[in-house]
C-alpha cells in the first residue's frame, strides 16, 4: 500500500506539473501573439515613413541641384563683377584712385570722431 501512495503522489505531482506547464504555453502562445500584431502594426509604420523618407530625398536633391545652378550663375556674375572691377581700377581711374579703398574708411572715421565731439560739446 505505501507504494501505491507515493504512486498516487508522484501522478498529482505531475498532473499539477502538467497543468501549469500547459498553461505557461498558453500564456506564452498568447504573448507572442499580441507581440507578432504589433511587430505588423510596426512594420506597416516603418514602410509609410521609408516611403515618406524617400520623397524627402528626392525633394533634397532637387533642391541641391537648384543650389547649384545658382552657385553656377552666382559665380559667373562675380567673376564678370571682378573683371569689371580690374578693367575700372587700372583703365579708367587714374593711379591715386586706387587707394580709395583704403583712404575713405579712414576719412569716414575722422568725420565721424569730429561730429561726436560737436555733440559732446554742444551737451555740456
Amino acid at each position: 500500500m505505501p507504494l501505491t501512495n507515493i504512486l498516487l503522489i508522484l501522478l498529482i505531482v505531475l498532473a499539477v506539473a502538467a497543468v501549469v506547464a500547459v498553461v505557461f504555453l498558453v500564456r506564452l502562445f498568447v504573448q507572442l501573439r499580441t507581440t507578432a500584431a504589433e511587430a505588423e502594426k510596426t512594420l506597416v509604420e516603418v514602410r509609410v515613413l521609408a516611403g515618406h523618407l524617400s520623397e524627402l530625398d528626392l525633394e533634397i536633391k532637387a533642391r541641391v541641384e537648384e543650389l547649384g545652378d545658382t552657385l553656377r550663375v552666382s559665380r559667373k556674375a562675380a567673376g564678370g563683377l571682378s573683371e569689371a572691377a580690374m578693367l575700372v581700377s587700372s583703365k579708367l581711374l587714374p593711379a591715386p584712385a586706387k587707394f580709395l579703398p583704403f583712404v575713405l574708411p579712414v576719412a569716414r572715421f575722422v568725420f565721424r570722431q569730429m561730429k561726436k565731439k560737436k555733440e559732446n560739446h554742444h551737451v555740456e
